[in-house]
């Protein structure tokens, strides 16, 4: 298939030998230095390069890279979108996005579409090179910054229901929220721990109910104030 006119080939390294990275991003300056600072790495190296959403959703799915770093605000298919078309068709990509962007709502639907990270541009570089390694090995990353505030958030409204609550959790009913919360589905945690699939769905309704939470949002949340999404 040919490449679409807004990306960009690199040599590929030797399978297996180091984390190939799809950059994604509008600005030709920023995906400059982020392939400096990504190349200058010995565990990742940058495959590939898009200019727009629709080119990185076709790169993609040509070169299949390990993790694709993806900004929000581009031309055309912005990265939103592609991330959600990209989910649809290859479930287990692992995306890590990176903008400017630190609202709430940006967050959060990045989130619900699956992303595997979310990085601001204004933080230290060394925040992005933590996320694509967590994306690399199947976990969540959350900037410092945000993670920060959504779990003071959380906590101002949730701390002492809570506190109470952590001690209601059985061992397994944590282990699967965590397994949740690092991205897996219920079969693949079913599959890690040996369960029935119906038996995971018991102990993930069960812990939401202790914990009164509404959904994966809350579920995400609830990892980043016990420190699951940097220490898994």
């Amino acid at each position: 298939m040919p490449l679409p006119p807004a990306v960009t080939r690199w040599p590929v390294s030797e399978k297996g030998t180091r984390l190939r990275i799809l950059l994604a991003d509008d600005h030709v300056t920023v995906r400059h230095g982020l392939k400096l600072l990504i190349d200058g790495q010995p565990d990742m190296k940058v495959v590939s390069e898009a200019s727009d959403g629709d080119s990185a959703l076709k790169c993609a799915l040509e070169f299949k890279p390990d993790v694709i770093v993806m900004d929000i605000s581009m031309p055309g298919m912005n990265g939103l979108v592609a991330t959600r078309a990209l989910k649809q068709l290859q479930p287990d990509a692992a995306i890590v996005t990176l903008t400017r962007h630190s609202d709430d709502a940006y967050l959060q639907e990045l989130l619900r579409a699956g992303v595997s990270g979310y990085v601001l541009k204004q933080s230290a570089p060394t925040e992005l090179l933590e996320a694509i390694r967590a994306a690399g090995a199947g976990r969540q990353y959350l900037d410092s910054t945000l993670a920060a505030r959504v779990t003071a958030g959380f906590l101002a409204r949730e701390s002492k229901r809570q506190n109470k609550a952590v001690a209601t959790l059985s061992e397994r009913e944590a282990q699967v929220l965590r397994l949740i919360a690092s991205g897996h589905s219920n079969k693949e945690i079913a599959s890690r721990l040996t369960l029935s699939v119906k038996t995971v769905e018991a102990h993930k309704a069960n812990a939401m109910r202790k914990l009164d939470l509404n959904g994966r949002i809350d579920i995400v949340k609830y990892a980043v104030l016990q420190g699951w999404l940097h220490n898994a």
